[in-house]
């Protein structure tokens, strides 16, 4: 057994702890962005928590109107310049170690600037929560694997609840983040069938992952688990900017992985999904819509119905099993992916 695939299976525990134990400690920092009247949010992260920084892009522009950008850290540490934030600004930082120096400097000049600091975080007393007035903590316990999965999901669901204490109309969205929880379980009765269908795919060198609106960062962070540990190019899209231009590299058999959850995106992945099949892709779609599904070359049907907004918590646990046992298909260990540490530090 491997730690990557134990810690896959620990996450509806993880998730449904956070809503437990989080839960005052959000609603705290939501009231303190209503208290002022903040315009903006500003993320800073690196790696999967990048991919958790924009499905908080999409949380927090979508339901709640706030524009929020995705910070580029070298703009601080490389080029010793400091953005105008000022107090009507929340800056966020994820960081599964707290330990990450770039993404520290991103909310310590924001910080002296007025704005409102918070932070993500597997450690609570690592370095980003010290320099963080909010502080909201995944309480995973310890991470081994190399290739992070719980943490990146507990991410997820402390942007969400914090959506959901940003908003007390509409206090079913608790219910459905609980409901995810139950989701997530119910996927892990996929590992199996992913056991066995990555063996069709084992020989594959590259593919593209591709998501909409929600779930952007489900193929992201789907695509970095193929490549850090199966060791191939899987690059992801958003399926309007896979229509610009990349999916000229799609000829037969290529492998096209695609994340179409019902809601608001779906038409439009179901839309691209017809669109490739005439350049006749090895398609591998992740769906709860059995019509979608019924016209892939290879279905993973995701077993439970979850609102869209939570769905990449779902979809992401799909998304890990199957770069998990592609990897072990291959002769890998997931564990311990060449040229990686645990904790990764840039400047």
């Amino acid at each position: 057994m491997s730690h990557m695939l134990d810690e896959i299976r620990e996450q509806p525990d993880v998730v449904r702890n956070i809503i437990d134990r989080e839960f005052h400690q959000v609603e705290a920092l939501a009231a303190e962005i209503k208290r002022r009247n903040v315009a903006f949010a500003y993320v800073a992260a690196r790696g999967t928590s990048d991919n958790a920084a924009v499905y908080g892009k999409y949380v927090l522009e979508i339901q709640h109107g706030l524009p929020t950008a995705i910070a580029a850290p070298s703009v601080v540490t490389v080029y010793d310049t400091v953005p105008k934030l000022g107090p009507q600004a929340f800056v966020l930082g994820i960081s599964q170690s707290g330990a990450a120096p770039d993404v520290i400097e991103v909310i310590k000049c924001a910080r002296e600037s007025g704005a409102l600091t918070a932070c993500i975080t597997n450690e609570p007393d690592s370095a980003l929560a010290q320099a963080s007035e909010h502080v909201l903590t995944i309480g995973a316990g310890e991470e081994k694997g190399i290739a992070a999965t719980k943490t990146y999901t507990g991410s997820l669901a402390l942007l969400a609840l914090l959506s959901t204490a940003m908003d007390d109309s509409h206090p079913e969205r608790l219910v459905y983040l609980r409901r995810a929880a139950d989701a997530m379980e119910k996927s892990l009765g996929l590992d199996e069938a992913l056991h066995q269908l990555v063996e069709k795919y084992k020989a594959m060198t590259g593919c593209v992952i591709i998501g909409r609106g929600y779930n952007h960062c489900t193929a992201s962070e789907t695509a970095l688990k193929i490549t850090e540990t199966s060791y191939i190019s899987a690059k992801s899209y958003s399926a309007a900017a896979f229509q610009h231009g990349p999916i000229a590299q799609v000829n037969s058999g290529f492998p096209c992985l695609l994340f179409a959850p019902d809601g608001k995106a779906f038409p439009a992945m179901a839309e691209l999904g017809e669109k490739l099949r005439q350049q006749h892709p090895a398609l591998i779609s992740f769906a709860h819509d059995a019509a979608f599904l019924a016209s892939s070359e290879t279905a993973v049907r995701i077993p439970a119905p979850v609102a869209e907004w939570v769905s990449p918590l779902v979809y992401a646990v799909a998304g890990q099993l199957f770069a998990y046992w592609l990897a072990l298909s291959k002769g890998l260990d997931p564990d311990a992916p060449r040229g990686l540490e645990k904790v990764t530090k840039t400047v």
